[in-house]
């Protein structure tokens, strides 16, 4: 079965090398050096709580969207952050983190993130193309960079920052039917965000806003 027909024709893949296809819709890793301020953000969903609850300072950070593609069809890679840690605990999350001064700029620091994270060598991954910048609620602007896995490699999660790697099929992830909206209480306000459940995993919050915002990229607004 072709990686189109696994598909609903609404957001059909095309075939052939999905790294030419991806190019076409991102935007050029060039423009992570001149990115001006997040264009989406926690607070698509709560546009009224922008003033009130946003930050005086950003702090940068990038993820990695990392893409395989198998042979059966197109999967995203995610993980699930430990239950130990002081901020986003066993949340479903991209790999990523801060970026420090000695990162020679955003994709430099989703690979690395991502091999601290999962083991995968930066060399097992080609970027693409990035997704606009995401403001979340707790004060930071990541900018995530969609890229290729090519297989080979076994993942191998760091126990300090992950319990789980798993993957989720590409055309769960851009199905809109697959895309809720829930609420919920977070610093004495109602906030709304995107949640996507699959099997025993929760992927909401920014991760899910990062999704929603690569399938409008690949296919347009629903």
């Amino acid at each position: 079965m072709s990686l189109a027909e696994q598909n609903p024709p609404h957001f059909a893949i095309p075939e052939g090398d999905p790294r030419v296809w991806l190019r076409a819709h991102l935007r050029p890793l060039e423009d992570a050096a001149v990115m001006t301020g997040p264009k989406r953000g926690d607070f698509d969903l709560n546009p009224g709580e922008r003033k009130a609850g946003a930050p005086a300072f950003l702090r940068n950070a990038a993820v990695l969207v990392p893409i395989i593609h198998r042979p059966a069809g197109l999967t995203v890679l995610l993980t699930r952050r430990s239950a130990h840690l002081s901020s986003h605990a066993g949340q479903v999350a991209f790999p990523g983190g801060r970026i420090d001064d000695t990162d020679d700029g955003p994709v430099d620091a989703a690979l690395r993130e991502t091999e601290e994270e999962t083991g995968i060598p930066r060399d097992f991954v080609t970027p693409v193309g990035l997704l606009d910048p995401y403001e979340t609620g707790s004060g930071f602007v990541i900018i995530p960079v969609v890229g290729v896995l090519r297989e080979g490699c076994t993942p191998v999660a760091s126990p300090d920052e992950v319990d789980e790697i798993f993957e989720v099929p590409f055309a769960f992830l851009m199905d809109v039917a697959n895309h809720q909206s829930h609420s919920g209480v977070w610093a004495g306000r109602e906030r709304r965000y995107y949640a996507m459940p699959y099997e025993s995993h929760n992927i909401w919050g920014a991760t899910a806003g990062m999704i929603v915002n690569l399938r409008e990229r690949l296919f347009g607004e629903a």
